[in-house]
């Protein structure tokens, strides 16, 4: 598995049920959206998956909204230390 999507994975294992199910309703209102047919049964890694096919290179800031969306500033934290960012740039969004 690719270093982005290893990253990645460990947001929605550090989701319960119901917040995980919060944020497969968010990324289906992100712009462009992931077909809520693909998204309905996708599992965690079928969830990261779709992320990245979806949002490309744009798949930490789009996961940094969501997450913002949902209050998990904890997770947005957790995301920034796994993943590098290039020098001046930062995942969160102002």
């Amino acid at each position: 598995m690719a270093p982005l999507k290893e990253s990645l994975l460990k947001i929605p294992e550090n989701l319960v049920d119901g917040d995980f199910k919060k944020f497969k309703w968010l990324l289906k209102n992100e712009k462009p959206s992931i077909p809520v047919s693909k998204l309905e049964r996708a599992d965690r890694m079928d969830t990261v998956d779709l992320m990245v096919q979806t949002y490309y290179t744009n798949t930490q800031k789009v996961t940094v909204r969501v997450l913002e969306k949902m209050d998990r500033t904890d997770l947005v934290k957790k995301l920034s230390k796994g993943i590098p960012v290039p020098k001046g740039q930062s995942l969160i969004s102002n």
